[in-house]
């Protein structure tokens, strides 16, 4: 793949979960093309095999549930066994559930019935906000204690352009992001005197697998969300998977980002910056 630059991450052990997605796959590749061995994990293994197979003899894949600390735990002493110490993590499984999504973006009293704040399922809330803040924590437990105090070591946790400015009808998502990046501020000073970096990349707004619907009409054509998005990206585009490379490279490498740690870095087309008028 095309790297908007390399660093040199030979000799590196790194971890991807939810590495089988669109954004974190384009990462794995990236973290294998500077020469690291990449462990792809996801709850689906054929999916997962699918990437690490393209990356090739630097990548495996293992099934993994990053809200089951057995299955994350068998993954760490297969990596370990396969190629020792992990050194770099990246923790970019998360997602959204339709039970914990409005349909309305503002509640309006008399309004026609719509499924709104009070009809969210609290199975759905607690869900998402388990899979992408428990789903960071969990990993982070079961790879971080063998990571501190190892040279060049860092955590990479993936946020959201929602967790600045909380989107409409995706409450809870909002919410779970906001506590990504306050989990990496708490874990980068926990963590500081032991030489293991944390820092968070925030997307803008990228088309994947999950938000396709909400983003593109069935043929094709943009949504109105998304001409709201747009409207709202100084940028006037959506985010590329090979956009957030140059940050993650950055925040991986110890010569360029080693006195960095505890920040999230917004890749966002200005998102965050526009104030809409």
């Amino acid at each position: 793949m095309k790297l908007p630059y390399t660093v040199d991450l030979t000799g590196k052990v790194a971890v991807v979960t939810g590495g089988s997605g669109v954004l974190c796959s384009h990462m794995a590749k990236a973290l294998a093309a500077c020469g690291a061995r990449v462990a792809i994990l996801g709850r689906n293994l054929q999916k997962a095999q699918a990437v690490a197979e393209e990356i090739g003899d630097n990548a495996l894949a293992f099934s993994a549930d990053v809200l089951d600390v057995s299955s994350l735990k068998a993954a760490q002493r297969a990596i370990h066994d396969a190629w020792g110490k992990v050194s770099i993590l990246i923790n970019g499984a998360g997602g959204n559930n339709p039970l914990a999504t409005t349909e309305d973006e503002q509640y309006e009293l008399g309004a026609e019935a719509v499924k709104d704040f009070f009809q969210l399922d609290p199975e759905g809330i607690k869900q998402v906000m388990d899979v992408n803040f428990l789903g960071t924590v969990l990993p982070t437990q079961v790879f971080a204690k063998e990571m501190a105090g190892t040279p060049g070591a860092c955590v990479v946790n993936i946020s959201s352009m929602a967790s600045y400015q909380p989107m409409t009808k995706v409450m809870s998502y909002s919410g779970a992001k906001a506590a990504i990046n306050n989990f990496t501020m708490w874990l980068a000073t926990y963590f500081a005197k032991t030489g293991l970096r944390v820092n968070a990349i925030a997307p803008g707004f990228f088309a994947t697998q999950q938000n396709k619907t909400m983003l593109f009409e069935a043929d094709g054509s943009p949504t109105a969300r998304t001409g709201k998005i747009l409207a709202a990206t100084p940028m006037g585009r959506l985010g590329e998977p090979h956009d957030l490379i140059g940050a993650l490279l950055f925040l991986v490498s110890e010569e360029a980002a080693g006195f960095v740690t505890g920040i999230t870095i917004p890749v966002d087309g200005g998102f965050m910056a526009y104030a809409g008028v």
